[in-house]
């Protein structure tokens, strides 16, 4: 049998044909119409077709990474040495890292109470700490972690009232939704990401977005080498290399076609997964969130080994041996060396899902076959 991965991509034959079409156009790099066509697409998608949000135009920036809209996001905010950030702490190591890039510093927050998303009540309550002390916070980070939406309405309101701007890493939370609005339309600037893993994948790619129009075309600037409109080149400040090229973005609008049924199928694995080992001593599964649906990028197991019988990494460990990837939640932010003396806010809810959380293979590719004998494996 082959290996089952995590989340491989799942493409069909809508992306060759758009890719072949692009190729023999000649638009190979960096950028060409299926660029611009994936930007439409994408606003299009995000905001069932009106373009607005919250009666405001969306425009969308693809590029080569969802890190690299993260950092172009906190430079359009201006985020600089010596401000502090917000920052969910249970997340992928690029939405701190970036942060670092612009020379500022992480102050890194706990899970909610019933998610393992940014805690609302521990951001307000930092965001007015330091108001109060006269150290207010420049920007929140806040994190859409494994396509569950975090609660963005109470965080975008901590935002507004203490004057810091709201950056959304919707980068595994494309096609999720909180109090019906898309994932990616929400922060002052938001992120997606289509890395390889991802429910819609260019093969490596990412997406800012923001209703703000000047501030994008300014992080468009930036992200083609800051390159002034002249007939030769010139350079009046510092950009990067960071655009999507043609052939990727061709990619991208034939995933996006297919976006709501890989949706709908990541929710499938999910209730598959619930309704084999929810009723287990020992299992459970992260709740969904109240204010909005998640679009189950990965489903998570958290495992009491007391009543389980085992731990999360006997688990993996049965699993990979029958040649089935499986991962541990991702480790904090506030625990990893490279982060070592950042302050960390809240009781450590985010250690403890560490621990005992598990990522199943939640690849949309996945046969009911694949799906028990994952079970079997699980119930050991």
């Amino acid at each position: 049998m082959t290996r089952i991965y995590l989340s491989p991509p799942h493409v069909s034959p809508r992306e060759r044909e758009l890719l072949v079409a692009a190729f023999d156009s000649n638009w190979i790099a960096p950028l060409g119409p299926m660029v611009d066509g994936f930007e439409k697409d994408m606003i299009g998608y995000l905001t069932g077709g009106s373009g607005k949000v919250e009666g405001r135009e969306l425009h969308a920036l693809a590029l080569s990474a969802g890190t690299a809209g993260l950092h172009l996001a906190l430079i359009e905010l201006g985020v600089k040495a010596g401000d502090r950030v917000l920052c969910s702490s249970l997340t992928f190591s690029a939405s701190a890292n970036v942060i670092r890039y612009v020379g500022a510093e992480p102050v890194f927050v706990d899970t909610a109470p019933d998610s393992w998303n940014l805690d609302p009540a521990l951001v307000e309550e930092e965001l007015a700490a330091g108001a109060k002390a006269g150290k207010p916070y420049k920007a929140v980070v806040a994190v859409d972690l494994y396509g569950d939406p975090a609660d963005l309405g109470a965080i975008q309101a901590a935002c507004q009232k203490h004057g810091a701007a709201l950056l959304e890493d919707a980068a595994e939370a494309v096609g999720a939704s909180c109090q019906g609005r898309k994932c990616g339309t929400w922060g002052d600037f938001s992120v997606l990401s289509f890395n390889g893993n991802k429910i819609l994948t260019t093969s490596g790619g990412g997406m800012l977005l923001s209703t703000d129009r000047a501030r994008l075309e300014h992080a468009r600037k930036l992200s083609t080498q800051a390159r002034e409109p002249a007939p030769h080149y010139q350079h009046n400040e510092i950009g990067y290399n960071y655009r999507l090229s043609n052939l990727l973005a061709a990619v991208g609008r034939g995933q996006l076609s297919w976006l709501d049924e890989r949706v709908a199928r990541k929710r499938e694995i999910r209730d598959f997964y619930e309704k084999a080992l929810g009723k287990l001593p020992g299992l459970s599964f992260l709740p969904r969130p109240r204010y909005g649906q998640g679009n189950d990028w990965l489903t998570i197991v958290l495992v009491d080994p007391k009543a389980f019988g085992r731990d999360r990494e006997a688990i993996r460990l049965a699993l990979e041996k029958q040649d089935i990837e499986s991962r541990p939640v991702w480790k904090p932010m506030h625990l990893q060396p490279v982060f070592a003396g950042c302050r960390f806010v809240g009781p450590g809810r985010s250690e403890r899902l560490f621990e005992r959380g598990l990522c199943l293979p939640s690849g949309t590719g996945l046969g009911d076959t694949d799906l028990v004998r994952i079970v079997e494996i699980v119930h050991g």
